[in-house]
């Protein structure tokens, strides 16, 4: 990745605009979601340099206390192979496990501190800025194709694209980047509330990832989620004649200032638009592909008919 790019994707982290540039995400990408937020060990630089001193802290912190890792371990809900491995900067805790770390070694909010700089590192230094967006958003739509938006995805529907990568991945790698993409969720718990709207190609209603039990749960999951006040879920059948959608899968993520941005990735490759123009003009894109699904109501009935069928 070049340096402009990172500086690029450094200025969006940093909430600023981008000067309207399009940022290119390279082909290092690791796509399985939209791969979008695929939680990874801290590999850039910053992001290991930041883990590592977040472990050596909380190290330090649970000396202090006279704990060994089997027993800080026990009270924070881990095995001590996994507090070793957040302790030497190997994995990255969630914000809940760093609250609770904090709480159980009595450091009065010093490990809290690091949470979000912590959690940015579990994501690659060109999709911080989105990672970021997504926690501003007071709107964010999204069409997805061939694989659910992270952001619906069930535990093991997530586990199910993971082991299905080529080459494979690690266990230590999956859970992280499990972890990583279950914690992007808490955007249906934060109020004030902000719209989600999603449609959904037939086709990854009809996919099996992982078995017949996995997608049966994430159906349920999707019905779940779909009853939301601030939620709206679409599916796009098989059987349209138009679909504005045929480019692929792409998000738009509006802030509270009003301005737009567009994520958008194909084969590995992602960009992260800032340009207002492809703001405005993804936003009417997606506002054709709403109007060539099936209604929310309609939607959520179709769901429910590909359960029974199950």
């Amino acid at each position: 990745m070049t340096g402009s790019a990172e500086a690029d994707a450094g200025a969006l982290a940093g909430g600023g605009d981008g000067g309207g540039a399009v940022v290119s995400l390279g082909d290092e990408w690791e796509s399985d979601e939209g791969g979008a937020g695929s939680g990874r060990r801290p590999e850039d630089g910053a992001a290991k340099g930041v883990v590592a001193a977040f472990g050596q802290t909380m190290k330090t912190l649970r000396l202090r206390e006279g704990l060994d890792r089997a027993e800080f371990g026990n009270q924070i809900g881990y095995s001590a192979a996994t507090v070793a491995s957040f302790e030497q900067g190997r994995r990255i805790p969630s914000p809940r496990t760093i609250e609770r770390a904090d709480e159980v070694l009595r450091a009065e909010g010093l490990l809290c501190l690091w949470k979000e700089e912590v959690e940015r590192a579990q994501y690659p230094v060109f999709f911080q800025g989105m990672a970021k967006l997504e926690k501003e958003a007071v709107e964010l739509v999204s069409y997805s194709m061939p694989v659910l938006n992270g952001l619906l995805q069930t535990e093991e529907y997530t586990r199910g694209l993971l082991a299905m990568r080529r080459p494979s991945l690690d266990e230590e790698t999956i859970e992280q980047r499990v972890v990583a993409r279950l914690a992007r969720q808490d955007i249906f718990g934060r109020r004030p509330a902000p719209f989600l709207s999603f449609v959904l190609d037939e086709s990854i209603l009809q996919r099996p990832y992982g078995g017949k039990a996995v997608l049966r749960g994430q159906l349920e999951h999707l019905l779940l989620i779909g009853q939301k006040r601030n939620v709206e879920i679409q599916v796009m059948p098989l059987d349209r004649e138009d679909n504005a959608g045929v480019n692929g899968p792409f998000t738009v993520v509006t802030r509270r200032d009003g301005k737009k941005f567009v994520y958008a990735e194909a084969q590995g490759i992602g960009s992260l638009q800032t340009d207002p123009e492809q703001g405005v003009l993804a936003a009417a894109r997606y506002g054709i592909i709403r109007s060539q699904a099936l209604s929310s109501r309609e939607s959520l009935r179709f769901i429910e008919g590909l359960l029974r069928e199950l």
